[in-house]
């Protein structure tokens, strides 16, 4: 066949105009090379030949035509060269990938060699202005930027940086003192509205010479916040580095900042958002002053402007606020606790700020971390050469500097600044960060809050008639030290309507109705009784962890020991006994025994009178776990119970607020709907509502658990030891409390509108006293011994009967039936027989011995058996300061005349924690 009849396959890359110059013979010689001579690729598969094939290998499959030549030839990235002589001839084209070079160009025709045109043959590829990817490089090297174009970037990247830093540092402006710390007053409003007191932003504060201010004080905050403050340039880098390093070792820390960053940071108090620009504006207005400011304006600046708490800015206010005394006239040791309040007066300040933070920031807590930093302050003095080492041992010998109350502005007289505290403190745990403590201070906002003004007055009018008519301090010993607390809230949604807090919030400082230490006693028994309820009684078959399934609900009507001296059981019915192997005898409160022969008493009627033994070991029955479940879910906080391993826990040895026992009994005027206690319905700030509250109810029980517990609480007001909180015509619920040793009183109770709380104390009222104790109430008021039923009771009645004046009476919902009959098969005693003890007269105060009125034994080595001052985690007691002890004790087993021998449950000796007794 004619050559001239076959139509040839198209060379790679020479498209069609090449092959048919191979293909036509043509004189110039010109034809296209075969496939084996080209060092193509194509070579390496092998491509299907047609039926009509002569057996020439340049028959392989051609390109599909001219375009998806062109861009093959694009891919290959080859470039043209050419041949080593000339002539006028040209190759076929050359392979080759794009980096690689391609086969050589085809032989050239008659005239000479030809000139090939393989691509990416031999010369190098031409680089652009960024070599990237990288020419003439193959693989992973191709993409790794060479060091020229790495040092490249880095320099145009730090020379941007370095441009950028330069503009700003120039467009920053240095501050005044006198446009720092400009506060305004935030606006507190009553629940209708009307305004209760602006307060906040009041100037606390006076600018002084840098001559004024002690070198002392110069020192103080240089030795604990910048020892390199006299040589830094406004910023320490090696600061912060020192700062973080101790912090993570668990050391004192200076801070991290220098002064000059402080004082600029007090200085744009108009901006304290935590923004990555507004952290980089204060670092370069800081570096700007510490280049162009002197040292002397630094350090006069930032103690003229740095906020000391208690609502002063500035050294001066802060000398005459802790003091009394002007600044210039302050000793060492005084400056040495300024300087230590700077790091954050809501943990420094030895008042403690409680209603921010109740664990952290008590005044315990705050006093034992300001004497250390005192302390340490005062040796960094010496270490820097500040101060000598005699003279700090003369102030340490005369102890820490004493301080004057925390509260002096007479618009927070009386209740108001009990009120403010817990307005602010709540809108500061609750805005979810929205709105900061340093915001606060600052003020400018206005803070609506449930508070009703008539029911404050009322609240407080109630207490000041009690002790007009019965609290005589200057007639009676007894009488001095009685504190009263209380607290009203709204069933329906946990509005705080109205709080006690103490006479004047400008002379006793601790609010009364948040917490206190104060235990609550009998009070606790409905959430032993709520327990019993909704989870029942273990099956004493089974194991400790048995299913639900196999608990039983218990009825009201079921049956326990009223017996003195029950010997407390578990609720396996083995006997229970400490880690020393002690048994617990459980007390009622007189020594009384209810029901002889068989002590049998149902749980209405022992709630009715209190009962504790029937209560302490319905809880064993029910497991302290239990109970404690059912506190938490009615609203009680989780640090505010003692410990859950003794029986004495269903008693109320915890010691949560009034206002939280007011929620918490709130849950079952609202038939179990829970809804935590707040003060604030929402906070506005430069016409913006940035706070509104949710009410957010949680079912805590159902409706029939919790209006059988209101039943049977309903039943102590109307005929047994609650009766003094009687309101004829409206329905109340409610229960006394009192501890042992007649430290604590309370009464708690409740209508479907409205639940109050109202507790009494003794405690020494010395402020600035490490040891302050709970104090005995045998006398107090002229009674041989307070219990809930009297004065706290009274209290109640007083107030319930004004706030409820004109509401409408909302009848309890009857329950229906609920739990079955547990105990002996003896029909219940409508009215208990009470068997009184020998003597029934009680002393004027307990007898100190360890087997009469001690707490229980603390299972730790650094704790007394009997400290009243001593908590533990098993002991249930808190230092005295704070928390009443545990006044039942654990004793040995009764005698055979006291007990009837085959551990018939009941209470430990004289101590045990009484229920009020009216």
């Amino acid at each position: 066949m004619s050559e001239h009849r076959r139509k040839p396959p198209q060379p790679q890359g020479g498209g069609r105009a090449a092959a048919r110059r191979g293909a036509s013979g043509a004189p110039s010689g010109r034809r296209a090379a075969p496939r084996g001579a080209t060092g193509s690729p194509s070579d390496s598969y092998d491509a299907p030949r047609s039926s009509g094939s002569y057996g020439n290998e340049a028959e392989d499959r051609p390109w599909g035509g001219r375009a998806e030549a062109r861009r093959a030839a694009q891919r290959s990235g080859g470039s043209r060269r050419k041949a080593p002589e000339g002539g006028a001839g040209r190759g076929g084209a050359g392979g080759g990938g794009r980096r690689g070079g391609g086969g050589p160009g085809g032989p050239g025709g008659p005239n000479g060699p030809g000139r090939g045109r393989g691509r990416g043959a031999g010369r190098p590829q031409k680089k652009g202005f960024i070599d990237y990817p990288r020419a003439n490089k193959d693989g992973w090297q191709r993409w790794m930027p060479s060091w020229r174009l790495v040092t490249g970037l880095c320099v145009g990247f730090l020379g941007s940086l370095m441009a950028a830093a330069g503009i700003a540092y120039a467009l920053v402006d240095t501050p005044t003192v006198a446009d720092t710390a400009k506060a305004q007053n935030n606006v507190y409003y009553w629940a209708d509205g009307t305004q209760m007191v602006a307060t906040g932003g009041e100037t606390n504060r006076q600018i002084i010479n840098y001559e004024d201010i002690p070198k002392s004080m110069r020192y103080a905050v240089m030795s604990a916040e910048n020892k390199t403050f006299e040589t830094d340039k406004g910023v320490d880098p090696m600061g912060i580095a020192r700062a973080v390093f101790n912090m993570a070792k668990g050391g004192e820390t200076q801070g991290g900042s220098t002064i000059t960053q402080q004082y600029v940071k007090n200085a744009m108090l108009n901006d304290q958002s935590q923004t990555v620009s507004r952290k980089l504006k204060e670092l370069f207005v800081s570096i700007k002053v510490g280049r162009t400011v002197n040292k002397d304006t630094i350090m006069a600046g930032y103690l003229n402007t740095a906020y000391y708490g208690r609502g002063a800015y500035g050294i001066q206010a802060a000398a005459r606020t802790y003091f009394n005394e002007n600044a210039a006239d302050l000793n060492a040791s005084q400056t040495a606790f300024l300087a230590s309040v700077l790091k954050g007066a809501t943990y420094y300040d030895p008042a403690g700020s409680p209603e921010i933070d109740p664990v952290n920031a008590t005044r315990q807590k705050n006093t034992k971390r300001a004497e250390e930093r005192w302390r340490w302050i005062l040796g960094e003095e010496v270490k820097d050469g500040h101060l000598s080492a005699q003279k700090r041992s003369e102030f340490i010998d005369k102890g820490f500097p004493k301080l004057q109350g925390p509260r002096s502005n007479a618009q927070l007289g009386g209740q108001v600044g009990y009120l403010v505290d817990l307005a602010k403190a709540y809108v500061i745990n609750n805005s979810n960060g929205k709105i900061t403590a340093n915001a606060l201070q600052q003020g400018g906002y206005e803070i609506h809050t449930t508070f009703k003004k008539n029911k404050v007055k009322q609240l407080e009018d109630a207490v000041k008639k009690v002790r007009k008519e019965s609290i005589k301090p200057d007639q009676r010993e007894e009488d001095k030290h009685v504190q009263f607390g209380g607290a009203s809230v709204n069933p329906k949604d946990g509005a705080i309507e109205a709080i006690y807090g103490g006479t004047d919030a400008t002379k006793h400082y601790t609010n009364n109705a948040d917490v206190t230490g104060a235990q609550v006693g009998s009070t606790f028994k409905p959430f032993v009784l709520a327990a019993a309820f909704k989870y029942g009684v273990l099956d004493p078959d089974q194991g400790q962890d048995q299913p639900d399934s196999a608990r039983t609900i218990v009825s009201p009507k079921s049956l326990y020991s009223g017996k003195n001296k029950l010997k407390i059981q578990n609720y396996d019915g083995s006997v229970w006994k400490d880690k020393e192997g002690k048994e617990w005898l459980q007390t009622n409160d007189g020594g009384a025994s209810y029901n002889r022969p068989s002590y049998q008493i149902d749980l209405r009627e022992a709630m009715r009178e209190s009962v504790n033994s029937a209560y302490v070991q319905l809880g064993m029955d029910v497991g302290l776990d239990k109970v404690k479940e059912s506190a938490l879910s009615a609203g009680l906080l989780e640090n505010s119970f003692a410990s859950a391993n003794y029986p004495s826990f269903s008693l109320g040895t915890s010691d949560p607020s009034a206002i939280r026992m007011a929620g918490a009994y709130g849950t079952f005027a609202a038939s179990g709907q829970q809804n935590d206690p707040y003060s604030v319905k929402s906070v506005d700030h430069e016409g913006d509502t940035i706070y509104r509250h949710a009410v957010k109810p949680e079912r805590a029980f159902q409706p029939n658990v919790a209006d059988n517990v209101t039943d049977v609480l309903k039943t102590v007001v109307d005929k047994g030891t609650g009766t003094a909180a009687r309101l004829p015509g409206r329905d109340v619920a409610g229960k006394t409390g009192t501890t042992d040793g007649n430290k604590s009183a309370w009464f708690v109770g409740y209508t479907k509108q409205l639940s109050t709380a109202i507790t009494m104390y003794r405690m020494d009222d010395n402020e600035n006293s490490k040891n302050r104790k709970f104090l005995e109430m045998y006398g107090t008021g002229g009674q041989k011994k307070i219990h809930g039923a009297s004065f706290p009771a009274q209290i109640w009645h007083a107030y319930m009967a004004k706030a409820m004046a004109g509401e409408p009476n909302e009848s309890f919902p009857t329950p229906e039936p609920i739990g079955k009959i547990v105990g002996e098969t003896a029909s219940p005693t409508p009215t208990p027989s009470i068997t009184a003890p020998p003597s029934t007269s009680a002393p004027a105060s307990p007898t100190p011995s360890k087997s009469s009125a001690d707490p229980s034994p603390s299972p730790s080595e650094t704790c007394s058996d009997w400290d009243w001052a001593c908590k533990n985690e098993d002991g249930g007691t808190t230092d005295g300061t704070t928390d009443g002890g545990t006044d039942g004790g654990v004793t040995p087993s009764p005698s055979a005349t006291e007990s009837d021998g085959n551990g018939t449950r009941g209470n430990g000796n004289g101590g045990g924690l009484f229920g009020g007794t009216g």
